[in-house]
């Protein structure tokens, strides 16, 4: 199927990319009070974005219409979102600077390789640890921006349970750290092989 230079561009899942991408200067603006709406209503947006993540993915395989452009937006529109929220916590201490700075340094680090590979005409796909990483990078900011204790009622065993979201957020940070390092090593190693061959 020949996709027109238009269509390149201007389809539904490349549109929902840039969504994600135009969402950002609103959950920045969002970010910069450490109030519990502002938290609240940043985790939702953040939490719309992300189902846009895979819903373009979705629309783009189901309809055929998988564009260089899309595959070259897409993963800069997730690095973008999750170090700009990560980023905007870090004055309200929601976050340690070390993961921030280890999970943007993976970034840039395979950013670029992949760069490298795609000149040479080299195609490395993600693993599945990179994949688990995004998933436990999604829960973990989700936690971090609603960050306060918020009550939850069991209604079929009636109990109230008050979970502190920080603290949630902080759990599968540590996951999404480990798991950034992990898929960061792997990918290394795949590049390298690729590459000396």
């Amino acid at each position: 199927m020949t996709v027109s230079r238009s269509n390149q561009i201007m389809n539904l899942p490349n549109i929902l990319t840039m969504m994600r991408i135009a969402a950002i200067p609103l959950l920045a603006a969002l970010l910069m009070s450490p109030s519990r709406s502002a938290g609240f209503w940043a985790a939702a947006l953040f939490a719309i974005a992300s189902i846009t993540d895979w819903l373009d993915g979705y629309l783009a395989r189901r309809m055929g219409i998988v564009t260089i452009f899309g595959k070259f937006l897409d993963p800069i529109a997730d690095k973008l979102i999750v170090m700009a929220v990560l980023i905007m916590i870090l004055p309200f201490n929601r976050v340690p600077a070390w993961m921030v700075l280890v999970i943007l340094g993976r970034e840039i680090i395979i950013t670029g390789l992949r760069g490298i590979a795609s000149t040479e005409g080299i195609v490395i796909q993600a693993s599945n640890l990179g994949k688990f990483k995004t998933i436990f990078q999604i829960v973990a900011i989700i936690g971090l921006t609603l960050h306060y204790n918020y009550n939850w009622f069991f209604g079929i065993s009636h109990t109230l349970l008050t979970v502190n979201m920080h603290n949630v957020g902080m759990f599968f940070l540590w996951i999404a750290t480990i798991l950034t390092i992990w898929s960061g090593i792997d990918y290394l190693i795949r590049f390298f092989k690729v590459i000396v061959r």
